[in-house]
């Protein structure tokens, strides 16, 4: 039997490889509405493309993306909308639906 501790760290990260997958991941976040979850999501997309290079994108310190998209950041809306750019997408809005 195998432990816990024996199996592969997962890390979506790695599967994000290009703009598509990256705007779905998002997409995914953002439709749950959670906060945390999508300063996560940001964070997974930046490390996936490159902190430095995203924030060398973005007009960012390195520091200062570590610092946003960490455990206890809160982005501002203009810091968003600079990574998404950065990031080669862009935000939408469609009206929601009632279920």
């Amino acid at each position: 039997m195998t432990a816990v501790s024996d199996l592969p760290r997962f890390d979506a990260a790695e599967y994000l490889e290009d703009p598509e997958a990256r705007a779905a991941y998002l997409a995914a976040a953002l439709e749950e509405g959670d906060p945390a979850e999508i300063r996560r999501a940001l964070s997974t997309v930046a490390r996936a493309i490159g902190m430095t290079t995203l924030a060398d994108k973005a007009g960012l310190g390195r520091e200062s993306l570590y610092k946003a998209l960490g455990d206890t950041g809160n982005p501002e809306f203009a810091t968003v909308l600079k990574l998404l750019h950065a990031m080669g997408l862009r935000l939408s809005v469609v009206a929601a639906t009632e279920e």
